[in-house]
């Protein structure tokens, strides 16, 4: 959904968003994904991260780029969906008990 309102084409903010000094620094940057909707489209969005070779996550409406091609390493437990979950407990889950 591109906001006809803005200046700047998809392609223009695109371009201003990975080629900001961070960027070329292979840092890591921050979008609203409401943003990024409106400005580009996720699609085209999507297509340029992967053209890049970079990885992103979603977390409560905010965009993290990984602006390199180093793998993420989670360094708390990776999310785990209720499909997942299925019917096991809390229990289930515990870490095992230290000696």
């Amino acid at each position: 959904m591109q906001n006809r309102n803005s200046p700047l084409s998809p392609d223009i903010w695109l371009h201003d968003l990975f080629t900001s000094k961070a960027v070329q620094e292979g840092a890591v940057i921050r979008r609203k994904a409401r943003d990024i909707e409106r400005f580009a489209g996720m699609g085209q969005f999507m297509r340029e991260i992967h053209r890049r070779g970079y990885q992103v996550v979603e977390n409560s409406g905010q965009i993290i780029i990984f602006c390199n091609r180093a793998p993420v390493r989670w360094l708390t437990p990776p999310p785990i969906s209720l499909k997942e979950i299925g019917t096991k407990s809390f229990q289930d889950f515990a870490p095992p008990d230290h000696p």
